[in-house]
């Protein structure tokens, strides 16, 4: 094994920085001469603009500019975002109203940008806000995901935005109406808010006839792309950059109402404009992720094999439709609907309702943990109406290894698993359950065990760009295509081009983040990052290798087809000459051939790749308080090859707290005026580090077929498979007390509540 070899747990090196306060994030490289933006925001969740007076605010101290949206529509911007938009059942278009960077006559909720202040100061900024003055003929406020009350928009009759569908329906009633067995279940989903550890933020600063903008993002090409089309630039006029960001979980992909708004007051005032949310401001305009509820259905034969599954989802997409929002719970949600079971005959149907709440948009899974939380809570009521094991009943369900590669009844070619291997590794790792839970209950604590095998599709642009240069001083850049939102990027991708290549690992710097820098990129999301980037990085090595080739074949006097590269050096029989790529770099800038010192490829995967894997929770309740915590997690994960197992590690536990945080403590909560309640941390709670347990991790991996490296993403993997597992283990602590239907989150007055209603009712 080389010192950084496949599947070495080497540390990170960015930790050194931002553990001694050396990070540069937005809120680090404010200018000197920058002005400062602040926005005026709604605060009603329902209402027709009746007057907006920002007189008072244009005259105040240090106010440089305000603008509203007819200010923005005058500059000649295009001012409408974009956003995906579906096709229904019946073939129709799904409803696309316009919305725009800030109100137009009706604000539709609560934190609704409706003007934005520059300032020489911040202060300044916040204090003209103030003096901003709206007068809103108030309405009704929907909050619910049912057809009807006060509509938001007259493109969606009933607030339904879309009513999609997948899979034959004919086929699945027909299997439903033959099966010996059925269960179904209704499932809710709670909205959460994603609490990345830095907010939003962003810079623009307009010089000579080009936009510099910069902000909190997980890529920069997609950015461009829309600064250019929104603001009518070109392309090349634009540079976007992004420096270290405190976190992304999908929700810092979109191109947000704020991020154009600076742009446009850069460009007029010709001084750098910055703007930071603060976390109340966040919570109230992030996008916010997952609410819904969805039945579910299973039908399955005498054997309990399943014959079919259906699935009727209701999606809260909040006021407007969001960037993705109305394909995570369709498009997204389907690629894993039959998750690792043998069952062709499915349909999924999903509706989507417009409410007076922010929008819903990705977050960490994007649509793969609803999918395989509501199967995974639908296969454990159905071992329990069946009254069959769970962990049986998944076993002989499962997609055996010989069946693969796998099309699913989405269409999905699953390429390569073993789900049974990794189910009997959770097996050998949670055993003695039993003796633990009578343990609990001499002490009037009840245990209870959840498992959830989940499987992903890694999502994103499956092509990715990578350059290689060699500098002066012998160190070498690695340029990359996607976006570290603090993962560990620039520590994994240096390691594989060491690995690769010999060149010694502390004398490789990644670069990301700027358009200005490399081509292309597809930034981060999906957990795509490595394995694409990766892809890209050995095609160009593939690259450099070739060109360094016949150059060295001249120096070492011998063939083109006797250079070899290996074991860090080129060789070739009847040479003395073993220069490593430093060194071949060194003699190619010493005779003056630059046209070797910068290498770059761009690489397509041309099929995804799908990791799985059991977890295993065990909870204990208080059944006097309610009170329910994790007390064992464990994780069997096929990942493929790993480059790092630490970071993988690493991605796992953080996956595992998002979920264990929303299916405990986190829950969005309005007023029936569409107020949000829980904004600010002292309203909306985040797991602590004394919620959660020491996770065991354990690597089983089946390589991949679909990339060089054998690998499958690991980033969104963890949260995928922890709703369910946590789910299902209080759902078992519940049912022996009568509790048919749990939903998240549980908290300790949910919990209470329902040992003492259905103790009540028993009684």
């Amino acid at each position: 094994m080389e010192k950084f070899g496949r599947s070495q747990p080497v540390k990170r090196t960015e930790d050194q920085r931002f553990l001694t306060g050396q990070g540069r994030y937005m809120d680090d490289a404010v200018p000197g001469n920058a002005l400062f933006a602040a926005f005026f925001r709604s605060p009603v969740a329902h209402g027709d603009i009746t007057s907006l007076d920002v007189d008072a605010a244009r005259a105040a101290d240090g106010v440089r500019l305000v603008m509203t949206l007819d200010d923005l529509a005058a500059s000649g911007i295009d001012t409408v975002l974009n956003a995906a938009v579906l096709q229904n059942r019946d073939g129709s278009r799904a409803a696309a109203p316009d919305r725009h960077m800030l109100a137009r006559d009706r604000v539709r909720f609560v934190g609704e940008p409706v003007a934005v202040v520059i300032a020489d100061t911040l202060t300044q900024a916040q204090d003209a806000v103030e003096l901003i003055w709206m007068d809103t003929q108030e309405r009704p406020a929907k909050l619910d995901v049912e057809a009807g009350g006060e509509i938001l928009h007259a493109e969606a009759p009933e607030n339904r935005a879309f009513d999609w569908g997948l899979g034959d329906e004919t086929a699945t009633q027909a299997a439903f109406q033959a099966a010996a067995h059925t269960v179904s279940l209704n499932v809710a989903d709670n909205r959460v808010i994603i609490s990345s550890l830095e907010p939003r933020g962003c810079q623009a600063n307009w010089s000579e006839g080009r936009l510099h903008f910069s902000y909190g993002g997980q890529g920069v090409w997609a950015m461009k792309a829309q600064l250019a089309q929104k603001l009518k630039l070109d392309a090349g006029d634009i540079r976007v950059t992004i420096p270290d960001v405190g976190g992304g979980f999908g929700m810092k992909v979109m191109p947000y109402p704020e991020y154009f708004c600076v742009s446009v007051a850069a460009m007029k005032l010709g001084q750098p404009v910055h703007w930071m949310s603060d976390r109340s401001e966040a919570m109230l305009s992030d996008h916010h992720g997952r609410d819904l509820t969805s039945l579910a259905k299973l039908a399955f034969d005498a054997d309990h094999k399943i014959t079919a599954y259906r699935v009727h989802s209701k999606v809260n997409l909040g006021a407007y439709n969001s960037h993705f929002g109305q394909a995570i719970q369709t498009s997204l949600f389907s690629k894993v609907l039959m998750g690792v079971y043998d069952v062709q005959t499915t349909y999924l149907r999903v509706e989507g309702f417009y409410t007076n709440t922010t929008q819903v948009d990705a977050y960490r899974g994007a649509g793969r943990p609803e999918a395989i939380y509501v199967l995974e809570r639908a296969m454990d009521r159905a071992a329990r109406e069946l009254g069959v094991d769970p962990w049986e009943l998944r076993r002989k369900n499962f997609i055996r290894p010989g069946d693969f590669p796998y099309t699913t009844s989405t269409g999905e070619t699953y390429d390569v698993g073993d789900f049974d291997m990794v189910l009997t590794r959770a097996a050998d790792q949670t055993a003695g359950f039993e003796a633990r839970k009578a343990a609990d209950a001499e002490r009037g604590l009840i245990r209870g065990q959840g498992l959830c095998y989940y499987i992903e599709s890694i999502l994103g642009d499956p092509s990715e760009n990578a350059k290689v240069a060699f500098c002066e001083d012998g160190t070498v850049n690695l340029y990359v295509g996607t976006q570290s939102n603090g993962q560990g990027h620039e520590t994994v991708y240096a390691q594989f081009l060491s690995d690769q290549t010999g060149i010694p690992m502390d004398k490789i710097t990644v670069i990301q983040g700027d358009t200005d820098r490399l081509a292309h990129g597809g930034g981060t999301g999906g957990s795509r990052s490595v394995t694409v980037q990766s892809t890209a990085t050995l095609a160009t090595i593939d690259k450099m290798i070739a060109a360094f080739t016949p150059y060295l074949a001249d120096k070492m006097g011998v063939e083109e087809n006797d250079v070899s590269f290996d074991h860090e050096t080129f060789r070739a029989p009847g040479s003395n000459l073993t220069p490593t790529l430093t060194e071949a770099a060194e003699m190619a800038r010493a005779d003056g051939r630059t046209d070797l010192l910068q290498h770059e490829a761009r690489a397509n995967l041309d099929a995804r790749s799908y990791p799985n894997g059991a977890h295993v929770a065990e909870v204990v309740i208080d059944s006097c308080t309610g009170e329910t915590w994790v007390d064992r997690y464990t994780v069997v994960d096929d990942f493929g090859n790993l480059i790092n197992p630490m970071l993988a590690e690493g991605q796992v536990h953080g996956g595992v707290v998002q979920g264990i945080g929303q299916a405990l403590t986190e829950h969005v909560v309005h007023d029936a005026h569409g107020q949000l309640l829980t904004a600010s941390f002292m309203d909306y709670a985040l797991p602590r580090a004394t919620d959660i347990p020491m996770i065991k991790f354990t690597s089983a991996p089946v390589p991949s077929t679909s990339n060089p490296m054998g690998m499958k993403g690991c980033g969104e993997a963890g949260t995928v498979g922890a709703l369910a597992a946590v789910a299902n283990a209080v759902q078992d602590a519940l049912w022996d007390h009568g509790v048919r239907q749990a939903d998240m989150p549980f908290t300790p007055h949910k919990v209470w509540e329902l040992l003492t209603h259905e103790s009540v009712a028993a009684e």
